[in-house]
């Protein structure tokens, strides 16, 4: 076979240098060509993680064994001889920028997972990498220059599982410098300044949320291949909101850093709450600062009142009965109650009417009386793949319950007030179960009923509680969002925040955080990331929200929900890579398709496959990660 010239760029011999020059053949593997190249460049050292990059094609060549003539090279190939693994900064949940070794050639999936193995974060299929906001190019202010903690030497570790010393991953343990920089991992960070605050960019509308996941990395390709330079910034954040098998005694990184991304989503407006979970949310906050700084506490204490906060917390997996249980549930439980009903019809002002309503399996049915109850109901509205968002005010005794019931046309949106609390939560628990298919039989009706029912006792203020705290020690406004800043003074929201403050003083640090994480969970908005997409058939813009168990189309004028669709009714789902159209069969034979508007129509099926694919994870393969089948789920069409 002719030989002929192939001429490489070697990234470690300086920008400068001029290409290498090596004599090869057609038949020469990948493998022999980088030898050659190591040979020419005379240069001792260890050249284990260099690999080939194909500029033209944007492309490791990682084949070792595959020829030349196999992967289509000519002489005119662009090749550089590079490191796989880079540094780059990167930005966490708490705010804190590392810079640290990441591979560049492997899947962002598998980066991710190393990233997280290295800062012991577990479960990494649950946080992706996305590209940090364009900021504005202002003048140099020198304050302005962001602190990095750079762990560049911090090896990137092959073993599964962590030695653990002093309660710290060993790699950190090395030096005062990387302890104090783990520390900052797992502690959660002073609050920041209200002018800090009011500074920072905040969605105004629903349109300006689906901006935020247009930038997500795609998780089948490499860093490189997406544009990704040595040194560049990337934001290391949790996608799927699945909470899934948490584990205080391990999870103190991961745990402290959800909550800082709960925490800064609620500050700046990402997500909705009253004005009630909002106090509640700062005085949580404040508690957990003074623990935190304080540092008195070992950071595992409190363990045992966590079994409770962790069960309400994760998402249910099914369990195994006993017959009693069996016997117990074959006699399915039943709410009959008064409620008060109020269906919001346009142009109506007419206000709440009292019906006998009864709850039997996932359906509400109501009558004029108790007396009727006996005969055909008025309506009878089944609240499978229904919404349902709390609509309360303990101050003001009102305990309502807003749900959005499927309907052919749309969704239907219908009211219901309770008398008090223990009626509200055994009506909410009930209908939050019966919208994902579960009745009151489900074991975990007892629970949800005991977490609302615990929720609003935090509520309560305690007139004869004697505030002890001065008002210097509380910097009230960095504790609430910026539109309390201008609705309220700070020596109006400090009492407020105070008092809430008396229901969670006593509980240690790790059960505070899951608290917090908890009632971020309960929240009418947690966990759905926009789209903008337009429907086929349709000439506007819509939303598309994607949850952890649905998917959401929101009308853009006013902000309502139009139609909700559940995974576990979604028989199968593809995408039309050439027109960019995602399109989801349903049981019933409903189809839909769409188009992305502003972000990629990959990171939308990604994020479909990945819910599917968290749903797939159980308890016994808890530490094998299966990512042939996140890549056959999410990947495209270059998976297959």
């Amino acid at each position: 076979m002719a030989a002929w010239d192939l001429s490489v760029i070697v990234d470690d011999l300086g920008p400068d240098s001029p290409p290498i020059t090596i004599s090869v053949t057609s038949d020469l593997h990948i493998g022999g060509v980088i030898f050659k190249i190591v040979e020419k460049t005379q240069v001792k050292k260890d050249w284990s993680d260099f690999a080939l990059w194909w500029e033209q094609k944007q492309r490791w060549l990682l084949h070792t064994a595959w020829t030349l003539d196999k992967c289509g090279i000519h002489a005119d190939a662009k090749l550089i001889f590079s490191a796989q693994h880079k540094p780059l900064r990167l930005g966490l949940p708490n705010g804190v920028t590392l810079r640290m070794l990441a591979s560049f050639s492997a899947p962002v999936f598998r980066t991710v997972i190393n990233i997280c193995k290295v800062l012991n974060i577990r479960h990494p299929e649950e946080l992706s990498l996305l590209r940090p906001v364009e900021e504005k190019k202002k003048k140099k202010d020198k304050n302005s220059e962001e602190e990095i903690y750079d762990i560049t030497d911090v090896p990137l570790t092959s073993a599964s599982v962590q030695c653990l010393y002093n309660g710290m991953p060993a790699h950190f343990a090395d030096s005062p410098k990387t302890e104090a920089v783990y520390k900052m991992l797992s502690v959660s960070q002073p609050s920041p300044a209200p002018e800090t605050l009011a500074k920072l960019y905040r969605p105004a509308s629903i349109v300006d949320k689906t901006h935020i996941h247009t930038r997500w990395l795609d998780s089948s390709r490499s860093l490189m291949q997406q544009g990704i330079q040595e040194n560049d910034k990337l934001t290391l954040r949790f996608k799927y909101y699945t909470l899934y098998d948490l584990e205080p005694k391990y999870d103190i990184v991961r745990l402290t850093q959800m909550y800082e991304q709960a925490r800064w989503a609620i500050l700046l407006e990402d997500i909705d709450c009253t004005e009630e979970e909002m106090m509640l949310f700062g005085a949580l906050q404040y508690h957990i600062g003074k623990v935190s700084q304080s540092g008195a506490q070992a950071l595992t204490s409190g363990l045992e009142d966590l079994d409770s906060a962790l069960q309400s917390l994760e998402v249910k997996m099914g369990v195994e009965s006993t017959a009693n249980e069996m016997l117990e549930n074959m006699t399915a439980p039943e709410l009959n109650e008064y409620l008060k009903i109020f269906r919001p019809k346009r142009l109506t002002l007419k206000g709440y009417k009292q019906y006998w309503c009864k709850f039997k399996d996932t359906s509400i049915s109501y009558f004029k009386s108790q007396e009727e109850s006996y005969g055909e109901p008025i309506q009878q509205m089944n609240l499978k793949g229904s919404e349902v968002a709390p609509d309360v005010n303990v101050a003001g005794q009102k305990f309502c319950i807003k749900l959005l019931v499927p309907a052919p046309e749309g969704m239907n949106e219908v009211y219901l007030r309770c008398d008090n609390e223990k009626q509200y939560a055994q009506w909410m628990a009930a209908c939050k179960l019966a919208s994902k298919g579960l009745t009151m039989a489900d074991s975990s009706f007892d629970s949800e009923v005991k977490s609302i029912q615990t929720f609003l006792s935090m509520q309560h203020t305690n007139p004869g509680a004697q505030v002890t705290q001065t008002d210097e020690s509380i910097n009230t406004l960095s504790l609430v969002s910026p539109r309390y800043h201008k609705k309220y003074k700070a020596k109006q929201l400090t009492p407020r925040i105070l008092e809430a403050y008396q229901n969670v003083a006593q509980l240690p640090l790790m059960a505070a955080i899951l608290k917090f994480l908890q009632i971020w969970q309960a929240l009418s908005d947690f966990g759905i990331s926009y789209f903008m997409v337009r429907f086929k058939g349709s000439r506007k813009d819509e939303v598309m929200g994607i949850a952890n168990n649905r998917l959401i189309r929101i009308d853009l004028g006013v902000g309502d929900v139009v139609k909700t669709w559940r995974y576990n009714n979604m028989r199968q789902w593809n995408v039309n890579w050439d027109i960019k159209q995602v399109a989801i069969e349903f049981d019933g034979h409903i189809n839909i398709a769409f188009g992305c508007v502003n972000a990629n129509c990959k990171i939308v099926h990604e994020y479909i496959g990945g819910y599917i694919f968290m749903s797939t994870r159980g308890r016994d393969q808890s530490d094998t990660l299966n990512e042939e089948l996140f890549h056959k789920l999410t990947g495209g069409h270059e998976a297959l």
